[in-house]
């Protein structure tokens, strides 16, 4: 009953109310216990166990620790006391601040102490991510489930709490039925969740994931993909991948060594071609328009 009772205050009040001046009381009505901000040893925080991110790579945290060195952390890091231990703090909100100030070799940074609940932290987690899309579609997913498995939320819930629909709430859960493989290409973000609805409960849908990122098709293309009995469909990235002469291979190599990211060309002489850039962040997708409108590319 009163996990119930902290998931109805909970619920609707989104990211601002639940770390914002809006402050939980304790239980003798009084308000929690908040420093705001105050800097504390780097070492008395640790990571979130409900942080539904998984993947915190060195690529996307690279501008993160840049800023960090240069400036500091400029938005405080929300932290809950460890029950039982001193100076020991779990962070809610700002688990990647953290990581990149540690990159940055930083002795302190800045938090505000807010005492919450399980659920409360794990929503807040999730907002945040979802908010600032720093989640993948199977992360996104999996916090959802945690949520209703662990907290007794609904998809209604759910969809009151994030701010989005209920259709997005149960087709962004739809996806964790997908294949292990098909979801490990979600997650690196070499498919979309609209690729992946696409062939979602068919029996290729591995070898259809694979041809999807192969051959660079569009969602639309990917629903056709879907539609047609595997077998009826020609696999053409072998062929194309085989006439590719060394001056293509070296373009792509060069393109890629300067932006980074996988970078495929699929050159067909006098008819053109196309050039496909993967990216799995937005920060990496804002680089790749950034030197597209420069001309650096």
């Amino acid at each position: 009953m009163a996990a119930d009772e902290g998931k109805r205050r909970g619920l609707g009040r989104g990211l601002a109310a639940l770390i914002g001046d809006d402050a939980p009381a304790d239980k003798r009505g009084q308000p929690a216990a908040t420093i705001s901000p105050n800097t504390v040893p780097i070492e008395f925080l640790k990571a979130n166990p409900f942080q539904p991110r998984r993947d915190f790579t060195k690529e996307d945290l690279a501008d993160l620790t840049a800023s960090v060195a240069e400036k500091g952390v400029i938005q405080p890091i929300v932290v809950r006391p460890v029950s039982g231990a001193t100076n020991s703090f779990e962070i809610v909100a700002g688990e990647r601040r953290w990581r990149a100030a540690q990159a940055a070799k930083l002795d302190r940074v800045p938090v505000v102490v807010r005492d919450l609940s399980d659920a409360e932290t794990l929503e807040i987690a999730i907002i945040e991510n979802v908010q600032r899309a720093d989640l993948n579609p199977i992360e996104e997913a999996d916090g959802y489930d945690r949520l209703m498995e662990e907290f007794s939320y609904t998809q209604a819930d759910v969809s009151k709490l994030i701010g989005k629909s209920r259709s997005h709430v149960a087709n962004t859960l739809r996806l964790r039925s997908l294949p292990k493989k098909v979801r490990g290409f979600l997650a690196a973000g070499d498919l979309s969740a609209g690729h992946a609805r696409a062939i979602m409960g068919h029996d290729d849908a591995v070898a259809l994931a694979k041809q999807i990122i192969a051959d660079g098709l569009s969602v639309r293309e990917a629903e056709a993909l879907g539609k047609k009995p595997f077998k009826a469909v020609k696999a053409k990235k072998a062929s194309v991948s085989a006439e590719k002469d060394a001056d293509t291979k070296s373009l792509e190599r060069n393109i890629a060594d300067s932006l980074g990211l996988a970078v495929s060309i699929d050159h067909k002489g006098d008819t053109g071609g196309k050039v496909l850039i993967n990216y799995k962040t937005l920060e990496q997708l804002d680089e790749i328009c950034r030197r597209l409108a420069n001309g650096k590319i």
